[in-house]
């Protein structure tokens, strides 16, 4: 029997793949497939798999690479969107152990059809036309995380409410507000709208996006919600999607907001924070924590235009109102004034740094681990995203390359890290 490595992906759990190791891939996939307490829609299908000589090896190496990116360390399930998968198959490729890739054709599943009285709406009374259906199922993105209310209670009670006075909050990616219900209601407009009078809000609007799926059960078309003072108004205009990017929407950003608070999709991040950063507005938004050492991203740190928040964000909803696992942080470019984390920060001579979390790479650049960070050390060195999140850029510090440090010791790739230096 071989030794193989391979990504699966269930296909209602599109925010995540699982990554293990098998000596035999298709009675690896039949287990996936009859688990018990499995919606039997639920069909697990492989996304990557090869040859390896030692799966052991390999996989720990995935699980140690990619620590932050796992739900839990005793599990094999792993954040997934395009651009992390691109990664996982680059880091196993050019792992020493690989072998050859493979690619095994699964069978897909006949669908039964049950004829059943109709119940629900047509095309016509919903106001659709296929034409509709099908312009949506193009832009349909299945990576939909919730944020629960505690989590943005807990990160927006820390900014001083004279932020907010006499400003136009912007709620911009599937924010939508249910008059009767609180559970079909964004957990970002429900703490607004709970607290609009008492940090003296001007005005707030959200967007409902018109997916495939009601995610809030708000119906098909995309909306926008605007609370003015006591006035509140739903309006739905002509071909509006509820997209973030749409010409409504960013004219809305540009011309009307003064905050944008939301959790974006973590698949189309780069494209959020490109077109957020742009508008010059302030913001406070959710995103993957590895983008601190991420080169998308890597340039809006060097450049200023963005830090962490005060909290992670480890839990989310999925839209059934299950809990989900994902790793999450907010960023902003709110202005933050003696941040708790700045004490995780061990700032100290190089000498007075255990040997353990120093060491040198193949290019003689210096790695520091622990949230260790040498004071008197003129050279660039290499940290983790983690001191990054913790505020080091505030404390004299700056990042010098545009793009994540991928260091080699004996010639072997080590965790990912960008390059700082001491201003």
């Amino acid at each position: 029997m071989g030794e193989y490595i391979y990504i699966v992906q269930a296909l209602l759990e599109p925010s995540k793949c699982k990554i293990g190791k098998t000596n035999d891939l298709s009675r690896r996939l039949k287990e996936y497939n009859n688990m018990t307490g499995k919606s039997k829609e639920n069909i697990y299908k492989y996304l990557f798999t090869c040859e390896v000589k030692n799966m052991t090896q390999l996989e720990n190496a995935i699980k140690m690479n990619f620590s932050v990116l796992r739900e839990e360390k005793s599990k094999e399930i792993y954040f997934f969107n395009a651009a992390l998968f691109k990664n996982y198959v680059k880091f196993i490729k050019s792992h020493k152990m690989f072998v050859k890739e493979i690619f095994i054709k699964t069978d897909e599943k006949k669908q039964m059809v049950k004829i059943v009285k109709k119940t629900t709406p047509s095309l016509e009374e919903r106001g659709l036309s296929p034409k509709d259906v099908m312009q949506k199922a193009k832009r349909v993105d299945n990576d939909e995380f919730y944020t629960r209310y505690e989590d943005v209670e807990k990160e927006l009670s820390m900014y001083n409410k004279r932020i907010w006075k006499n400003k136009t909050v912007f709620c911009n990616c599937d924010d939508p507000v249910d008059e009767d219900n609180e559970r079909n209601t964004s957990a970002f407009a429900l703490y607004f709208m709970h607290h609009f009078a008492e940090i003296g809000l001007k005005k707030l609007v959200c967007i409902h996006y018109s997916g495939v799926v009601d995610l809030f059960n708000q119906g098909a078309k995309g909306y926008i919600f605007t609370k003015d003072g006591f006035r509140e108004l739903k309006a739905y205009p002509d071909g509006y999607t509820g997209s973030f990017d749409h010409p409504l929407s960013l004219k809305i950003l540009n011309e009307d907001a003064d905050i944008v608070c939301t959790n974006p999709p973590f698949s189309r991040a780069i494209d959020y924070w490109n077109t957020t950063i742009k508008s010059g507005k302030k913001f406070l938004i959710i995103s993957n924590i590895s983008n601190a050492i991420n080169t998308a991203y890597i340039p809006y740190f060097k450049n200023n235009q963005v830090w962490a928040g005060f909290n992670e964000v480890d839990w989310f909803l999925t839209p059934k109102k299950e809990l989900t696992r994902a790793a999450g942080y907010w960023f902003t470019n709110i202005p933050i004034k003696n941040r708790p984390k700045y004490k995780q920060l061990k700032i100290i001579p190089l000498k007075a740094i255990p040997e353990k979390y120093k060491k040198y790479d193949d290019l003689e650049i210096l790695l520091v681990d622990n949230c260790f960070i040498p004071n008197d050390y003129k050279k660039p060195f290499a940290v983790s995203a983690r001191p990054i999140l913790n505020g080091l850029l505030e404390k004299g510090y700056k990042i010098v390359q545009e793009k994540r440090y991928e260091p080699c010791i004996n010639g072997k790739l080590g965790f990912a890290r960008v390059l700082v230096q001491k201003i």
